[in-house]
């Protein structure tokens, strides 16, 4: 399966965290809604190192790796605890559009620090997204 239908799953999921979420949040701290979301999802991933038995690789990550693993963690718990608290205080439907607009900064993120090139269509599809974010965001 090519990275498309990987990324097209993902945003599948994506959306059905969304829901999922804000249903499970009712009456819940948002804090303690993502805590036990990342147990879940923790017992689940090393499920599956398990079950594909990659777990031995794991002496072999370089430290530079890890240390960007361990960021990346660190960014991932933050996004999951605002969005969590987004979605106790605002609409699914206005949360989500503006948590997308990760996409937006992730292309201008790769831009900079991984020196992907933005070309006319990446720029003005971009700005599309970042558009339509808002505007479904903000409409009523």
């Amino acid at each position: 399966m090519s990275w498309f239908w990987y990324a097209l799953l993902s945003a599948l999921f994506a959306a059905a965290t969304a829901i999922l979420a804000k249903i499970g949040i009712k009456n819940v701290d948002s804090n303690l809604a993502t805590a036990v979301r990342t147990v879940v999802i923790l017992v689940f991933a090393w499920g599956i190192v398990w079950y594909q038995g990659t777990g031995k690789q794991l002496a072999s990550i370089s430290k530079f790796s890890l240390l960007f693993l361990v960021l990346s963690a660190f960014a991932t718990g933050l996004s999951w605890l605002f969005y969590f608290r987004a979605l106790q205080l605002g609409k699914a439907s206005q949360v989500a559009p503006i948590d997308k607009l990760s996409l937006v900064m992730t292309i201008v993120l790769a831009a900079i620090f991984l020196k992907e090139k933005i070309s006319l269509s990446v720029l003005v599809g971009g700005m599309l997204m970042a558009a339509g974010a808002i505007l479904i965001s903000v409409g009523k």
